[in-house]
């Protein structure tokens, strides 16, 4: 559930998005945080001292994380690891993200944009390493419709920019790095690179690989139909 008002801001109305949106008719739908918190501590020293999940992670033995990587207005994009930070917290879990580990409590607006980057990189560190050190998880990431504003947008702006396809990988630092390098190598990426930048977006990668996360470096292999 969401940290703010909206459509997602209850697990009925929760349930009803998922309704509207067409997954219960696919899948069974568990909303993660419905019956609760989860702490899962955080080993390195940092701006968080844990990350507090949904109770039903201990639901599922691996996690396949799909992500919608776009742009975003608070932390320049969002991928792979702002998926797990933000999307598997619990309201209490996403306040103490936003709030670079200072709250649990109260708005998701934040003053430390390094420090909250921080923080969301930690969260997805303690749930990769609660997950058997990562070997557990997952990750595919869809470039379509990349808008520079976030799906959790009422009205977010249109994209003015191409598709480019899909990545997946296990290191989630490699596959939201390689999402970056491609907008950057797109011709019409600018307005999307102008946000990241606006918001020192790359700080999350730099700081996700600096606690052991993940690797910037990777090879980027494609697959033909």
């Amino acid at each position: 559930m969401t940290a703010y008002g909206g459509v997602r801001s209850s697990a009925a109305l929760s349930k009803q998005a998922a309704k509207d949106r067409g997954y219960t008719a696919i899948a069974p739908f568990d909303l993660l945080d419905e019956d609760g918190d989860k702490e899962i501590p955080y080993a390195g020293e940092g701006r968080v001292t844990r990350a507090i999940v949904g109770s039903h992670i201990d639901n599922y033995d691996s996690v396949l994380v799909l992500s919608h990587f776009k742009g975003h207005p608070m932390a320049g994009f969002g991928g792979a690891i702002k998926n797990v930070g933000i999307g598997m917290s619990s309201r209490k879990g996403k306040i103490y993200v936003h709030s670079a580990g200072t709250r649990t409590a109260g708005t998701i607006i934040h003053a430390d944009q390094n420090g909250w980057l921080e923080a969301l990189a930690e969260a997805v560190k303690a749930v990769s390493d609660y997950e058997n050190d990562g070997k557990n998880m997952l990750y595919i990431s869809v470039m379509n419709r990349l808008s520079v504003d976030c799906d959790c947008m009422a009205l977010p702006a249109q994209p003015d920019m191409h598709d480019v396809g899909m990545l997946a990988s296990a290191d989630p630092v490699a596959l939201d790095q390689a999402c970056v390098d491609l907008v950057y190598a797109a011709p019409d990426g600018g307005s999307l690179i102008a946000r990241m930048e606006a918001l020192n977006g790359v700080h999350v990668l730099e700081h996700a690989e600096a606690i052991g996360l993940g690797s910037r470096t990777y090879r980027l292999v494609t697959i033909d139909e």
